[in-house]
């Protein structure tokens, strides 16, 4: 009853308390904005990682292809925005299917594979300059619309927009984790063939996870496409999209919900308003060390110190 109460007050603060303090300031809200898009990208990642069992590194495929469909479908078929995003994020979704050969690899050749499958959807994007403009890139993309008189696409709305997606994929997470389906990962994970033996199928449950991860993946780069208004193939498949959510899943604990948010949000907001005006050309180096670090200390991650040591303290005190 307590942790469903705290879990209440938590959420009631992220939807009224940060826009009543911050909303008057466009930059902090940016960055909140900003930091929840790649909270969204890591809880993903998490996702496929813990569950599924597939480390990739190549979640910018499913960020880049959810934007290109979702600004597509505003601009050139006149779609309303959130329609549009659901497209992107199922776009992302059949995406994923391109990649079922790579299910039956194993480790770092898995994640080699699908680094590979997004270099060639950027390649795509770029080449087939009369759908997606190419390396020029679409500009004018349409912002969040307005809905009952609020403006989703004030920096505001593009927050409530992003921390809802966000905690709809937690959510999601969590019931799937306690599922039938969780329990066949976690025993496939134990032994695979042992799962097989009792007619576990362990590549659609992989698939089902690259599935699930491409379509949250997918919705956050649609999200993104309608917050900045502009797209271009290096832009869209950066590997920055894979990179920095692993760095932020690892460093606050990417088997535990929590830890993958609370990572992406202080390993993002470090970086940006700390590390970057120290060191404006390298900061992204000192994201390595702090991760080494960390990995060293903690290898369950930040929460998981955290949670440590708040309980030696209470067993201290008591």
């Amino acid at each position: 009853m307590t942790r469903n109460l705290s879990l209440a007050v938590i959420v009631i603060a992220l939807y009224i308390g940060v826009p009543l303090v911050l909303g008057h300031d466009l930059y902090l809200m940016s960055l909140a904005v900003a930091s929840l898009t790649i909270a969204g990208v890591a809880l993903a990642w998490a996702l496929l990682g813990n569950l599924g069992g597939m480390v990739s590194f190549g979640h910018s495929a499913f960020f880049g292809v959810g934007s290109y469909i979702s600004a597509l479908l505003t601009l050139k078929a006149g779609w309303p925005v959130f329609p549009a995003m659901l497209a992107g994020g199922l776009g992302a979704v059949v995406a994923s299917l391109a990649m079922l050969p790579a299910l039956r690899l194993k480790g770092p050749y898995f994640a080699l594979a699908i680094l590979a499958y997004a270099q060639i959807f950027r390649i795509l994007a770029t080449q087939f300059s009369g759908i997606t403009g190419g390396s020029s890139g679409l500009s004018s993309i349409p912002s969040l619309p307005k809905v009952a008189g609020f403006d989703f696409g004030s920096k505001t709305g593009g927050y409530l927009v992003i921390l809802t997606l966000v905690l709809v994929f937690a959510v999601a997470y969590h019931f799937l984790r306690r599922s039938y389906v969780g329990l066949a990962l976690r025993a496939m994970h134990e032994s695979e063939d042992a799962t097989r033996v009792v007619g576990v199928n362990s590549v659609m449950l992989k698939l089902s996870m690259l599935m699930l991860s491409a379509l949250m993946t997918g919705l956050v780069g649609a999200f993104n496409a309608h917050t900045i208004n502009f797209l271009e193939p290096d832009y869209a498949f950066n590997s920055t999209w894979a990179v920095v959510p692993i760095i932020a899943a690892i460093f606050g604990g990417y088997r535990t919900i929590v830890g993958s948010l609370v990572g992406a949000v202080v390993v993002y907001l470090v970086d940006q308003l700390i590390l970057k005006s120290l060191l404006p050309t390298g900061h992204q180096i000192v994201l390595g060390v702090l991760l080494v670090a960390m990995i060293i200390v903690s290898p369950a991650g930040l929460t998981a110190m955290v949670f440590r040591k708040s309980r030696r303290g209470a067993y201290a005190a008591s």
